[in-house]
């Protein structure tokens, strides 16, 4: 066994040293849900006269949707609504298929089986809005004077995550007036629209609005100019969030929003800031096995301090990470961003997901390029830079959040738009919370005794699930929550024998596959109970063999089926392989990262050689 790990990690390493820019940095593509491409062919339709890439993204959409007629977002979803809509919407209004097309027949009629137009996803509807194929959804009109109000109201503009903010002012802006791009070239889509009875508020909805409305009534001055100040104050949050790309946050979602709303707003169609914009998200696309697809957010930053990370766990690879270092070191913040609203005793000094990111700096990412550094005198100011921004990041309830300490107001979550409960808040996660004490413990060298750990470890052992489990907020999902915590918990001291840490165990071990591996269907997240997918794949099986090695410390029966399983999924690439295992908001956007098939069995097969019989 252990010269065919060897003769592995040698085969990964050499891989992911074909990966390895000029600049240093590991490329990996970061593949995401469909709508990225979708909303790409539309931005390109209405302000370019680009042809070659709108053709690019219409034959990998093409080539994605089943034979029934739909699209999905992984490989046993049974067919998604919300994507099926945009991807229809996206050929027709490209031209790349018309009404009659057998595909999109077969599209339409799955469309209307499911519900049509109104019961797809908030975020769909509102793009169907802007491009005037369905009225502006009667739910979404919290007023654009949220952005006036004070800490002090029930709710304010700054208690929505950092990831919902970017979006939210845009999407004030264009619902506000409301707004239609015109077009005459535009498919109708109104044979998928089933009229039905109005909307129904929700009834904690419409007390949350309500609580919103009456705020704004006690701001003071005329209302006109309140309006006016509302609009600009939306308007000059998104412009001053924009990095040098051109893109808002380094997101595709965001930056489409924010396009539409400039227009909104009385820009012209080729002016400067939405010409770089449009420019920004083109340098997006990446290639996958089917075709040109683009990211949402390049993983650039995440993926070289991962991979760096595994190279150097003994037995060390001899690929060159000097210059990976040197790209790190060249994109730690140093700008004070809106996490400094709630944390303004901190100096910047945390990382982002993707190179353009320079004031969006996130926990995961930040504990990620500091286990990469050297330990070296000469990068001792970086290093302690971004442990104190980490450490300032932990919660009042002794969890960690993923941007931004304590965005955990429970009426954000009452916003009427699907996803509000995921979206809107930013609160400690186990996931993050397992991750960063891994980081403290191993890395930091934090003792067991320290108030911070003890904090987190309490928030820990009151959120695992009564199977053992714990609900990953970023990955999935149980399996990669329940090794994030188990891990962290090792990691800065908690016993083996510890009732949490055996009964984490306990659902691990329970769930392991016949062929020795470990594999999560991306329902999980959606239903908030493991599914098992019926198959292995790579990430989630290694993430299992984590936390089974760093609880046992010796080779036992169950690791060694998972390592054999590993093995063998290493040598014969299937369909799962591409399983998204990343999430970005259940039921909606998963991500497949093509680095995953390399991060986590590289570590794992380092770890397993340095395990006693």
């Amino acid at each position: 066994m252990n010269e065919r790990v060897n003769e592995a990690i040698a085969q990964l390493t050499a891989e992911i040293h074909a990966h390895q820019t000029v600049d240093g940095r590991f490329h990996f593509c970061f593949e995401n849900s469909l709508i990225t491409d979708t909303r790409m062919i539309l931005l390109l339709q209405a302000f370019t006269k680009e042809k070659e890439l709108t053709n690019q993204l219409c034959e990998r959409l093409s080539s994605l949707q089943n034979e029934q007629g739909y699209w999905k977002l992984y490989a046993d979803d049974e067919g998604d609504l919300s994507a099926t809509i945009e991807a229809v919407f996206a050929l027709l209004y490209a031209g790349y298929y018309s009404n009659d097309d057998l595909p999109i027949q077969k599209a339409k009629t799955f469309i209307r089986k499911h519900g049509g137009l109104n019961r797809a996803h908030s975020l769909t509807k509102i793009t169907l809005a802007i491009h005037g194929q369905y009225p502006w959804p009667n739910l979404f009109h919290l007023p654009v004077h949220v952005i006036l109000l004070p800490p002090s109201s029930p709710i304010s503009f700054f208690d929505f995550s950092s990831y919902a903010r970017v979006h939210m002012a845009p999407l004030l802006l264009l619902s506000d007036q409301p707004f239609v791009m015109k077009n005459k070239s535009i498919s109708d889509m109104s044979d998928c629209f089933i009229r039905e009875d109005q909307e129904l508020i929700p009834e904690e909805s419409r007390s949350l609005l309500t609580s919103v409305q009456e705020a704004v009534k006690s701001l003071t001055g005329l209302p006109h100019k309140l309006y006016l100040l509302s609009r600009q104050r939306l308007l000059t949050y998104m412009l001053q969030r924009i990095e040098k790309d051109g893109t808002l946050y380094s997101y595709f979602t965001s930056t489409f929003y924010m396009i539409y709303a400039l227009v909104s707003c009385g820009y012209q169609k080729h002016d400067p800031i939405i010409k770089k914009a449009i420019q920004g998200l083109i340098r997006h696309a990446c290639s996958t096995g089917r075709g040109l697809h683009i990211q949402n957010s390049p993983s650039d930053l995440w993926d070289t301090a991962l991979l760096s990370h595994a190279l150097q766990v003994r037995p060390a690879s001899d690929v060159p990470l000097h210059e990976a270092e040197q790209f790190l070191l060249k994109h730690q913040q140093t700008k004070f961003g809106d996490w400094m609203v709630t944390t303004s005793h901190t100096e910047p000094g945390g990382w982002g997901f993707s190179k353009s990111n320079s004031i969006h700096p996130d926990v995961d990412d930040t504990t990620a390029a500091l286990r990469a550094l050297r330990k070296d005198p000469s990068l001792q100011s970086h290093y302690t830079r971004g442990l104190k921004w980490v450490l300032a990041m932990q919660n009042v309830d002794g969890g960690w959040p993923a941007f931004e300490r304590g965005k955990t107001n429970p009426l954000m979550t009452f916003v009427p738009m699907d996803g509000a409960e995921s979206a809107s808040i930013d609160p400690s996660t186990a996931d993050l919370t397992g991750r960063t004490l891994e980081f403290l413990g191993t890395d930091a060298r934090f003792p067991l005794t320290d108030p911070r750990i003890q904090k987190a470890l309490s928030w820990l052992r009151s959120h695992q699930k009564t199977d053992g489990s714990w609900y990953g907020r970023w990955g999935i999902t149980y399996i990669y929550g329940t090794w994030a915590a188990l891990t962290g918990m090792r990691a800065v001291g908690v016993s083996k024998d510890d009732r949490f840490i055996k009964k984490g165990v306990r659902f691990i071990e329970s769930i392991q596959n016949e062929d020795g591996g470990w594999g999560e269907s991306c329902k999980s997240d959606q239903e908030k109970t493991y599914i098992p997918l019926g198959e292995s794949t790579l990430s989630q099986t290694s993430w299992a063999l984590d936390a089974l090695m760093m609880v046992h410390e010796k080779r036992t029966p169950s690791i060694e089926k998972g390592i054999a399983c590993l093995l063998r999924k290493l040598e014969t690439k299937d369909w799962t392989n591409e399983y998204p295992t990343g999430a970005g908001l259940p039921g909606n956007f998963y991500i497949y990262y093509h680095s995953y098939n390399y991060i986590w069995p590289l570590l794992v097969l380092k770890k397993y050689l340095s395990l006693s019989s």
